[in-house]
């Protein structure tokens, strides 16, 4: 029996029985040791007889003896435990000899130093050519290390499986590897269908903006604070637009020398309902601004008609590219429309907003000619039904939209329309015509009822505007 200092094994060789050596000439077990010194957990072995034959690195790390200190020894008896431990430490081990499969034990082990240290041990018997148990390896680590192990196991199953947040591990080439069930339920895709897939197939906008954050993160690591991400879902009923609170974290191999990115864990949660709460209120909130900024301004104005542009101006800011003002032509010099009037409705054109550079409305007289709009044009019918009516081009091609807006005489870049009537102590006065561009959404009805409250006061200043014409007429008379 021979013991190898550099290796950490004992050698039991018959005295007629040669070594057997590699097909390069080298001895077995060196390659023996590289596996066991290579290997992340430690590990020690007996021989039937309770002796122990091997001890790696990892073993040597944690309890502080060498190889040339352990193999040899009969058990763990008199230096690696307690004497009153022992006797039970040992017979637990040698167990695993007669048992079916891997034990798994915990007990406290004494460094070099005298220090104890609780390990988990799982040990299992070795066979020897006959296919009786000829000895045991345990292999064995700190049970803190063990269970900071299971937590990580523990978590990431709980993140693929049961978290409430979407879980998706991206590749380095940006396309999923690994989905939980929140993830696949907010792309409108099962769990398998979308893995493998580029990004873009799943969502029809946005997908620049999260390809370009992956990106970030696989060169340059996590990003301080989560980000929100708007983007539209490809499903089969159709695209829906959601915002997405998201993280981000870098996956690097532990097994590398330096840090090698393996994808990017992305975790996100839909927050669009919270986000859409929060626009409408910031929006309720400007809105409310601008009509009492514009009230303010309204007042300070000698001429009525001059402060019904004035509303219109402050109206527009954010809400519309242009907007015009059309006034029933019998209101000119007779009381205006009252619903059960004979005869087709006519429109004189007394403000609008300049279509090119911007700047303020300009008034262009109550007593121009009538605008030429066609039978069913939408300011005709809000006028003719005292409400509101939308419009919009629908989708087609540019030179369809602008032929659709110069139909009605609306400047060429227009998308959406919406026409509100102008009343004011019970008659119907005009209607005011805001238009939105390409570039803007359509009108919802939140815009409706801000358009309406412009559509008041603007009534309101018009109606002053009309008594003060009548009365300044009667006086010359």
């Amino acid at each position: 029996m021979s013991a190898s200092r550099r290796t950490g094994t004992k050698d039991e060789l018959g005295p007629d029985e040669p070594e057997r050596e590699s097909r390069d000439g080298s001895d077995g077990s060196d390659l023996l040791a590289a596996l066991l010194d290579g290997m992340d957990a430690a590990l020690c072995a007996f021989d039937a007889d309770g002796v122990v034959t091997h001890w790696n690195r990892e073993a040597e790390r944690i309890l502080g003896w060498s190889a040339e200190e352990a193999v040899g020894r009969q058990g763990f008896a008199g230096w690696a435990v307690r004497p009153e431990d022992a006797e039970e430490v040992q017979a637990r081990l040698m167990s695993a000899m007669d048992a079916p499969g891997r034990q798994v034990h915990e007990f406290a082990l004494l460094t070099k130093d005298g220090r104890r240290v609780l390990v988990r041990t799982q040990s299992a018997a070795v066979r020897g050519p006959d296919g009786k148990p000829a000895g045991v390896y345990c292999a064995f680590s700190e049970v803190h290390a063990q269970i900071d192990l299971e937590r990580s196991i523990a978590l990431s199953e709980a993140l693929l499986e049961d978290a409430s947040w979407g879980v998706v591990l991206v590749d380095a080439d940006l396309r999923p590897a690994v989905v939980n069930t929140a993830a696949a339920k907010a792309l409108g895709t099962g769990r398998t269908s979308v893995l493998g897939r580029p990004l873009g197939e799943l969502l029809a906008q946005g997908v620049e903006e999260l390809e370009s954050a992956l990106t970030h993160v696989l060169a340059e690591g996590a990003p301080p604070a989560p980000a929100e991400i708007w983007v539209s879902v490809r499903t089969p009923e159709g695209e829906r637009r959601r915002c997405w609170r998201s993280g981000f974290l870098r996956l690097s191999s532990p097994l590398a020398e330096e840090p090698v990115p393996l994808g990017v864990g992305w975790l996100f949660q839909d927050v669009t309902e919270s986000k859409q709460a929060e626009q409408e209120a910031s929006l309720l909130k400007f809105r409310t601004q601008q009509l009492h900024r514009a009230a303010r301004a309204a007042a300070e104005c000698e001429d009525p008609a001059e402060a019904a542009t004035v509303h219109l101006d402050f109206a527009l800011a954010g809400f519309a590219d242009h907007a015009l003002i059309d006034r029933v032509a019998e209101a000119a010099g007779s009381p205006a429309r009252d619903g059960e009037g004979e005869g087709p409705v006519r429109l004189v054109r007394i403000a609008a907003t300049p279509s090119g550079a911007p700047g303020p409305s300009s008034l262009g007289g109550g007593a121009g000619l009538p605008v030429r709009y066609e039978r069913g044009h939408p300011a005709l019918q809000c006028v003719e039904r005292a409400g509101s009516v939308r419009a919009n081009a629908g989708k087609v091609g540019p030179e369809e939209r602008r032929a659709w807006a110069q139909a009605r005489q609306w400047p060429p870049d227009t998308v959406h329309a919406l026409c509100t009537a102008l009343r004011s102590r019970g008659r119907t006065l005009g209607a005011v015509t805001f238009l939105r561009g390409a570039g803007r959404t359509p009108f919802e009805r939140s815009d409706i009822l801000y358009a309406e409250d412009v559509a008041v006061r603007i009534a309101s200043a018009l109606d002053l505007a009309g008594l003060v014409e009548r009365g300044q007429g009667e006086e010359d008379r």
